[in-house]
């Protein structure tokens, strides 16, 4: 099954005449995605490497059957993509697209969540499915099929995490980029929730990093929710106090949202925490084989 993206989705990209936006929409399509359409207001009648484009997400959702958007609109247009993407009956909704303010994130969140949209960033890599679906900038040449579920708020740590996976002669059944900034579409619990529910997806490995306290609001669903194998790493173990890192979301008040703090909070719930990117990946294919 895979979640999130997989052979049924039908991808429509947003922005697609952009730069970003074509050579992804392309690359995505190179992969296996099926990419049926792309919308660029006032560019319909166009196409993009025989990609057809509309000059609205109504128009394409009712050509081609589209349930999934790629957003590549700037930041400035990018809330109302979403907000015309979810009321043209999409989805599914990935927020590639940086520098939403958080304000309007929020009000985003607040509109798509009684709808039942899945919805990932924004400064997010996207999701895939290797074999199935890249819906993103994840580079999925690198990662195999298997049956390790991996989500992330960081991109390049899932990129390694999945290449050593996938080095180790393992794989992955959905990698999951969140995104970084404050307010997201989809936190830690809802993606465990959903890997937890399919039944292609044995163990999970969770990256998370310094700031906030998502990562032990996690914890205490994995003690209570989970029965899948969770293990987990935590970029920023070696940030000096009060460094900053490179996402918004990555604040840390006080002794709150330290790699450290968030590291105890999820071994307390039984989650095997590893200090480096390959130590982790170490750690699901120890896991995956004692589950085999």
């Amino acid at each position: 099954m895979a979640i999130i993206v997989d052979n049924d989705t039908r991808l429509l990209v947003q922005g697609i005449t952009g730069s970003e936006g074509s050579f992804h929409a392309v690359r995505n399509r190179e992969y296996g995605t099926n990419v049926v359409a792309g919308v660029t207001p006032g560019k319909g009648g166009q196409d993009v490497s025989g990609i057809p484009v509309f000059n609205t997400v109504a128009d394409a959702v009712a050509e081609t059957g589209a349930n999934t958007t790629l957003v590549f609109v700037p930041a400035r247009f990018a809330t109302d993509a979403i907000y015309e993407a979810v009321d043209a009956g999409i989805e599914t909704v990935v927020c590639v697209a940086e520098g939403l303010p958080a304000h309007e994130m929020l009000r985003v969140y607040n509109y798509i969540r009684p709808k039942g949209i899945t919805m990932l960033g924004p400064n997010c890599p996207g999701a895939v499915s290797p074999g199935k679906a890249n819906v993103g900038i994840i580079p999925a040449e690198v990662l195999s099929e298997g049956r390790i579920g991996l989500v992330s708020r960081s991109g390049t740590l899932t990129y390694q995490i999945g290449f050593e996976l996938a080095q180790m002669g393992l794989g992955n059944s959905t990698i999951v980029g969140i995104g970084g900034d404050p307010v997201v579409g989809s936190s830690f619990i809802d993606i465990l929730g959903k890997f937890e529910a399919d039944p292609e997806t044995e163990v999970v490995v969770m990256v998370g990093e310094i700031g906030g306290d998502e990562e032990e609001k996690a914890a205490t669903y994995i003690a209570v929710e989970m029965s899948k194998p969770v293990v987990a790493y935590i970029a920023g173990f070696t940030a000096p106090p009060g460094k900053t890192m490179g996402h918004a979301g990555a604040i840390i008040s006080g002794s709150s949202g330290t790699a450290q703090a968030k590291k105890e909070a999820l071994e307390a719930a039984g989650v095997k925490v590893g200090t480096t990117p390959t130590e982790v990946a170490e750690l699901a294919a120890e896991t995956a084989g004692a589950r085999a």
